[in-house]
């Protein structure tokens, strides 16, 4: 690993300390290096605050140093105003003279145009340094503006005889496959994606929360699928502990109006596009991730559209013998391990 690549490494690591709270901004990491020493890192503010160059341009606190100093970022620096000014404008405020870029950001606002702006400007730009884990890194926000939709994670537990979930049940809550360490997992996976989605029999039969309760972090956004508004306005869903979106098939909220709730629609005759009309409602509620939790019905769903980009499948040791069964699909195994008594695949769709 060159000296370059070494740094955009560090710049990655940092980054990661913005998932979950930068959407749908992505989150970027950037350090400034002066003499092979770093005396500056920062990474992307919770959104609407500052972006990754604006915080490691901060953190240095002698700025006289910057016009003799390469950043770093994994991320081309934007070129536009939004809620920040443009971060290839205070680069060259600052006169850094060498900038080292991991991939491209081809959101139409910027699209080279930081690169463009910071080499006008006499600045050395070096871009595509560790480009695919950059890539990989950003996937999130390059679904949502590349694809017009989140980036979806299907996520499910399945019984050790392939099933979600037991024939009968005697009361209304979740009957658990996985041990306490695999819920606690699921729950810092929610405060880090932007939204979770369940559909009505889900709800009707385990009434969830869908919050991050068991993991310190924000509570995703609740997408509830409702075709024919038959769930209460009584049901945990709709608690103001986080914003719910209701998808149904009218225009008439059958639920009284609570704070943090939102009605829209789908046209569910089209039932070979049910999943995609779902994608463009959350793409239109600028939600750039979200986790599919079930159930079986609404999962095989967005599997038999191909819409998904993640599964994160545990199996515990529990049998049912009979039951909801599991669902079906196909995928690349990317990592496989061990939590105790239960395992976790996660597959990408290739």
């Amino acid at each position: 690993m060159n000296t370059h690549e070494t740094y955009i490494k560090r710049c990655l690591e940092i980054a990661k300390n913005g998932l979950g709270s930068t959407q749908p901004n992505p989150m970027v990491g950037s350090i400034i290096v002066l003499n092979n020493k770093i005396i500056g890192e920062g990474f992307t503010s919770k959104y609407g605050g500052n972006h990754a160059e604006v915080n490691a341009i901060n953190s240095v606190k002698d700025k006289s140093l910057l016009n003799k100093s390469t950043i770093y970022v994994t991320l081309e620096p934007c070129s536009h105003y939004g809620k920040t000014p443009p971060c290839s404008d205070l680069i060259i405020k600052h006169k850094i003279q060498k900038v080292v870029i991991g991939c491209v950001d081809d959101y139409e606002k910027v699209a080279g145009q930081g690169i463009k702006k910071l080499r006008s400007s006499g600045a050395e730009v070096i871009v595509g340094v560790l480009e695919k884990e950059c890539k990989a890194h950003h996937k999130r926000f390059f679904t949502f503006h590349n694809k017009k939709r989140p980036y979806i994670i299907l996520k499910w537990a399945q019984s050790a005889d392939g099933f979600i979930a037991p024939t009968t049940k005697n009361e209304q809550k979740p009957v658990w496959i996985t041990n306490t360490f695999s819920r606690q997992l699921v729950h810092k996976w929610r405060a880090e994606e932007q939204a979770i989605l369940v559909g009505t029999n889900t709800v009707l039969a385990d009434n969830p929360t869908l919050t991050s309760r068991d993991f310190v972090g924000k509570n995703p956004i609740r997408v509830v699928l409702d075709k024919t508004s038959k769930l209460s306005n009584n049901l945990a869903v709709f608690n103001n502990e986080a914003k719910t979106i209701i998808i149904c098939e009218n225009d008439e909220l059958k639920l009284t109006e609570v704070e943090n709730k939102k009605q829209e629609t789908i046209n569910w005759n089209l039932k070979s596009k049910i999943a995609q009309q779902i994608a463009s409602v959350l793409f239109n509620n600028n939600i750039n991730s979200v986790i599919i939790e079930g159930g079986a019905q609404t999962l095989q769903t967005f599997i038999d559209e191909n819409l998904w980009d993640e599964a994160r499948i545990f199996t515990g040791k529990t049998q049912f013998k009979t039951g909801v069964k599991a669902p079906r699909f196909s995928g690349c195994l990317i990592s496989e391990e061990n939590i105790l008594t239960d395992t976790l695949k996660i597959y990408n769709n290739d």
